[in-house]
Parts: C-alpha cells; structure tokens; sequence
C-alpha cells in the first residue's frame, strides 16, 4: 500500500518532470511561502487541523497493518471526516479499511469511495494529480472563492471536493471545476455553513 504522504510527494515530482524546470521551481517556492497563509485561512480550528492529520496518519498506518500491498488506498480528511479512494482487490478488503478507519479515534464518518479492481499505475496516478494542480489553480484564480476553504483529490478523472462552505461558494466552486480540463465528475463532500458565520470566522483587515 502506498500512503498518501508519499503518494503526494511522487505526484509532484512527476509534475516537475512534466512541467518545464523553472516552473517546477517556481511551484515548489510558492507552495513553501504560501503555507503560513494557508493555516491562518484554514476554517477548521487549530486543533481540528491537528486531529485530521493524525488521523491521516493513524489510519494509513493501520490500513498498512492490515491490508499491505494489495491495495492502494489514499486516505483524505476534513474535520474530522474521512474520505478513502483508491484501489482494492475485494469488496471483503473495501470493508475492513472501512472498519479499520472507523476505529481511529477521532473519526467522525467514513466516506468509503475505494473501487474494487486492479491497482491503478504510476500514470494514472500522475494524471490525477495534475487534473489535481488544474482544479487547485482554477480555484485560485476564481478572485470570489477562498480556495483554502476547500480540499481536493481525484481519483480517475473524479475530483473529490472537502471544505466548509457557504452554498454560494459551493455553487460556484462547482462551476469552476467541472469546467476544468480532466475533470470528469465531481463529487462535493461539503459542510455548508451560513454567509454570518463566514464572516465571523473571516478575519478582519486593520482599520487605515
């Protein structure tokens, strides 16, 4: 099995490949000054952000336990809500990683999405990860959407979208991806909230 953490870290290796050097360069630069300002602008609390990523670590490391490498399975959360895609050879093995993440503490739901059928390849899964990258610069270039409100994978063409949003940014995030090149369906794993507590939550610029 291979976990998210170094699944992600090929995927952007083989986009550097597949992007000229210096916009590989200037990728990585920018993920690396932009991570401060991701955190702040993140609307999970600190210690929900803190939780999410254990768990993330915690059911990798028990799916490893249990299932090995048969099976390819990436582990995705959001306050405290648990995605699974990936590849597995049973519907007796998509069960178990259901259960197994279930037991991690902290876990509130589990979306299982895992498809029962061969291990996808290294293409595939480098193909997913730049229709990834397209959908993240789409949102970003979307000026009436925050895209660090949003978390996203895609699995075969099928770009998952996680965040805490108000219904008008989820309207508009939709736009935004389905008209992204290699997106072939998108499926909204949303916690929508009200345009008041978004603005509660929304961090006041200092009066001039």
């Amino acid at each position: 099995m291979k976990i998210r953490s170094r699944l992600l870290v090929q995927t952007a290796l083989v986009a550097c490949v597949l992007s000229t050097l210096s916009g590989c360069v200037g990728l990585l630069m920018g993920g690396a000054m932009a991570t401060g300002a991701m955190v702040a602008t993140d609307r999970r609390t600190s210690g929900t952000v803190v939780e999410d990523n254990g768990i993330d670590l915690k059911a990798g490391s028990r799916i490893s336990e249990n299932l090995g490498d048969r099976v390819h399975i990436n582990v995705t959360t959001y306050n405290r809500k648990v995605l699974l895609t990936g590849e597995v050879p049973t519907a007796q093995d998509k069960q178990l990683a259901e259960k197994i993440v279930s037991n991690v503490e902290n876990v509130s739901s589990v979306l299982n999405e895992l498809a029962i059928s061969g291990i996808s390849t290294l293409s595939q899964r480098s193909t997913d990860a730049l229709v990834t990258s397209r959908v993240k610069a789409a949102l970003v270039d979307a000026k009436d959407l925050s895209a660090n409100a949003f978390k996203i994978t895609t699995e075969h063409g099928t770009v998952y979208l996680m965040g805490r949003v108000t219904q008008r940014e989820a309207n508009r995030a939709t736009e935004v991806i389905t008209a992204t090149s290699g997106v072939q369906k998108l499926v909204r794993i949303l916690e929508i909230i009200s345009e008041d507590e978004l603005a509660r939550m929304t961090p006041q610029k200092p009066a001039q």
